[in-house]
């Protein structure tokens, strides 16, 4: 039954489902002398002690953790003790009885209850934990009278990241008086101990790898259009995903390269798993679910709001990609965590779809401060604190890892299994398509080893990371983010820092007089001058309006220019930029075109003069016409009319 349809409308009645051992334990909370032992008689004694006044001073009775979970009680629509929240908000539970394994459960088999368990009630009547607690609603009703409203749930948040991250790795080896147990496990044996092991703990030092990526998403979009412009995306006609050698050409030419080196292919073992491409994989996806690449045979080819894009601002295209990817439905993330089988279970009725997953993760990210880092694991407990709640799969039993039969995930403990399905899926719509788009800023390691949450599972032994994403230790929400999320109408894009002097000679000639450039310094000069030495570069003409072309904006250079040059700019450099710009916009684009060749100039001369072809066509000399690709049909219509055909070719 769901929850929605169980509770306790009074206190009597919440009691009087309670046995009478149950009764008189909660009666000795209030005297454990001279108790009743019949049923209505404690019911009516426990009553009693709460009517009235006597309620507030019971609740004053409780400590801080177990105050905090009638507030999140009370003030909970339906009076219900949510476990799960209030663990990932408060970092702890309240202490339900003195045994120590029903503390942990939230139930009181042995040992005495706590005053919790005056309030909040088990509607199962073997007082399973599983079935959760609640208030009866009279008793919620009362309490709302004088009970403060919880705490905000709160994200913590970091200014500043560490150089380093410390990382524990533990070492075991048998026992000298320990023969172990030799296991076969396919071609493989190995042995493993009978008894306790002797256990080595190091404590590693792991560098905190940080990726700003706006700038890297403006100019890799651009890049991966005219990738596509060229033909050189090959993508699967089944999956539509990008074959291995576009994903190693796409990582070749990422402005920083993709988040992990690729490694020459090696045989595989069992322990030798591939990270594999994050964002070389994700670009080709992100491009066709926005409607800017489509599948012609099996190369991506431009559409035309993807030759549209080549021209417009960076910025708005990557929101346009973040909003289609939404609700796009050529990829489950949750496919990209390998490791987990099962997915196709019931023909995939199991998996949960897509849209409303991302729709609460969207929503929780416009909850993130802009430019605070988030540590992923706060971020985690965040989602359930504040009720940011998604499922991947219905039934978690169905999935499993290695051996259906042992290595299901149904067994898991809750948090572990939402590590594994909702925290895996949240890390990969992150790292893998949210940072590529330059939504966020990472940090983060190598995921060998970076997590343990996964380490109970069955067959897992030989495995280094559960997925690729493991290693995201950090997010950061950038101003490209805030914009593609739509907190802001406006978005500026980065400067970049300025590390070196410049002096702007009228010859258009620019030198570094001070100072070292640094990498994004020297690529936006590569992106408008030709490099003559170290230290030298020339304004290009023919570079700067490719630059424009392909979207580029010309203020960007005169910006960096004047920020770095002491003096004012030369006039000839300030002229050399409003006539490059002027120039670059000079032609227009109007779409794809065919050239028709007519018989003789006379038949040409017909049927460009007729009043029905003015808007469909050309003279382009004697004997040709111009037609636009988009017109065709409108024209062979027309040239029927006339009395002519063109054949197809």
């Amino acid at each position: 039954m769901a929850k929605k349809d169980v509770g306790f409308h009074t206190h009597r009645e919440a009691l009087e489902f309670r046995n009478n051992e149950h009764l008189q334990q909660l009666a000795a909370l209030f005297s454990s002398k001279g108790n009743p032992t019949k049923k209505a008689a404690l019911v009516g004694l426990i009553e009693n002690e709460m009517a009235g006044e006597k309620l507030r001073k019971v609740y004053e009775r409780l400590d801080e953790m177990q105050q905090n979970a009638i507030k999140e009680s009370v003030w909970d629509q339906e009076g219900w003790f949510r476990a799960d929240r209030f663990g990932a908000k408060y970092g702890g539970t309240p202490v339900f009885s003195t045994n120590a394994e029903s503390r942990r459960f939230g139930g009181f088999y042995d040992g005495m209850p706590s005053l919790l368990c005056l309030f909040l009630f088990n509607p199962d009547r073997y007082n399973n934990p599983w079935r959760g607690w609640i208030l009866p609603r009279d008793l919620q009703q009362r309490l709302q009278e004088f009970v403060p409203r919880p705490s905000l749930v709160k994200l913590n948040t970091a200014d500043e990241l560490p150089e380093f991250l410390k990382q524990e790795e533990s070492e075991w080896e048998l026992a000298d008086d320990d023969p172990g147990i030799t296991v076969i496990r396919g071609n493989e044996a190995f042995v493993m101990p009978s008894k306790d092991p002797k256990v080595t703990k190091t404590i590693h030092q792991v560098l905190l790898n940080k990726r700003d990526t706006e700038r890297d998403a403006a100019q890799e979009l651009t890049m991966l259009l005219r990738l596509i412009e060229k033909g050189q995306v090959t993508v699967s006609d089944k999956t539509f995903q990008p074959s291995s050698a576009s994903e190693e050409e796409i990582a070749k030419l990422l402005r920083n390269g993709d988040f992990y080196v690729s490694k020459p292919k090696t045989k595989r073992g069992a322990s030798d798993q591939e990270i594999g491409p994050i964002k070389a994989f994700a670009w080709p996806l992100l491009l066709q679910a926005a409607k800017l690449a489509e599948l012609n045979g099996r190369k991506l080819a431009l559409t035309k709001a993807g030759r549209s894009a080549l021209s417009s601002q960076p910025a708005e295209t990557l929101r346009l990609v973040w909003h289609r990817w939404l609700k796009s439905k050529l990829l489950d993330e949750f496919n990209r965590i390998e490791i987990i089988k099962g997915k196709g279970h019931q023909r995939g009725r199991n998996i949960t779809a897509v849209e409303p997953r991302r729709a609460v993760l969207n929503e929780a990210l416009k909850q993130c401060p802009v430019g605070q880092w988030v540590q992923i694991d706060d971020f985690f407990r965040y989602l359930k604190a504040a009720s940011f709640e998604f499922e991947v799969a219905h039934e978690a039993i169905f999935l499993y890892v290695e051996d259906q039969e042992y290595g299901h995930l149904g067994d898991l403990r809750y948090w572990t299994e939402w590590l594994l399905l909702q925290g895996r899926y949240t890390m990969c719509l992150l790292f893998e398509y949210a940072a590529t788009l330059g939504m966020i800023d990472v940090a983060y390691v190598d995921p060998k080893k970076a997590r343990r949450d996964w380490r109970e599972l069955w067959g897992v032994d030989d495995l280094d990371f559960f997925s690729r994403y493991d290693g995201l230790m950090y997010f950061r929400l950038n101003p490209l983010g805030a914009y593609c999320l739509e907190l802001t109408d406006q978005y500026t894009p980065q400067q970049i820092e300025a590390r070196a002097r410049l002096t702007v000679l009228p010859s258009l000639r620019v030198t570094v007089s001070g100072g070292e450039l640094s990498l994004d310094e020297a690529m936006l000069l590569e992106t408008w001058a030709d490099k003559e030495s170290d230290g030298v570069w020339q304004l290009s003409q023919e570079k700067a309006i490719q630059t424009i072309e392909t979207g580029g904006q010309i203020s960007e250079l005169h910006q960096f220019l004047k920020a770095r040059d002491e003096q004012e700019l030369p006039e000839l450099v300030e002229g050399f930029i409003v006539t490059t710009e002027r120039r670059a916009r000079a032609c227009k684009e109007k779409g794809k075109a065919l050239l028709v060749e007519c018989t003789d100039a006379e038949i040409a001369e017909q049927i460009a003069t007729h009043e029905k072809m003015e808007k469909l066509c050309l003279r382009a000399g004697d004997k040709h016409l111009v037609v636009l690709a988009d017109a065709e049909e409108q024209f062979r219509k027309v040239l029927r009319l006339l009395g002519y055909g063109m054949p197809r070719v």
